[in-house]
């Protein structure tokens, strides 16, 4: 029954409306109240920029922080698998880590694009050195993993314990 009244009163004023026996309801705008306006307007259009510029300024870190993390994740690895390839009998070779250093980056920044690699092997250590550039900004990441012989060390313990 309700609905049913609502209806035949929106069709009723409806009908009105048409007519030009009623007239739609709006505010009428005293002089304060634009003045009001359009100070606001003034103040919004000096604001905006500003408010845009912090907005893309936060979004440009997310992105730089993005693939720093990217960068120092691919480097670390790279040097783990570098001084477990290097226990081998063959071991491993400096173009071999850089070619995997860009194979785990490729596709995964946001921002930087241009990846330069540096990778020095000794006995002891694997060291990975990796940057990355987008025009003025850059992020450079040196990671090392230690190169080890945990067989080595558990057969020497065996022959002094048993």
């Amino acid at each position: 029954r309700l609905c049913r009244k609502a209806i035949k009163e929106s069709r009723r004023m409806e009908k009105e409306i048409k007519e030009g026996k009623r007239r739609m309801r709006s505010k009428k705008r005293t002089g304060k109240r634009r003045r009001v306006s359009a100070s606001f307007t003034v103040e919004m259009s000096v604001l905006m920029p500003m408010i845009l510029f912090l907005i893309m300024g936060c979004i440009l870190a997310a992105f730089y922080y993005h693939d720093k993390s990217i960068l120092s994740g691919a480097a670390y690895e790279t040097a783990v698998v570098g001084s477990t390839k290097m226990r081998e009998k063959n071991g491993i070779k400096e173009e071999e880590l850089e070619a995997l250093l860009k194979e785990r980056i490729r596709g995964k920044c946001i921002l930087m694009t241009e990846v330069k690699t540096s990778v020095d092997i000794s006995k002891k250590e694997i060291r990975i050195k990796a940057s990355v550039s987008h025009g003025k900004m850059r992020i450079e990441v040196v990671k090392a993993a230690a190169v080890t012989e945990p067989e080595k060390q558990i057969r020497k313990k065996r022959r002094m314990g048993g």
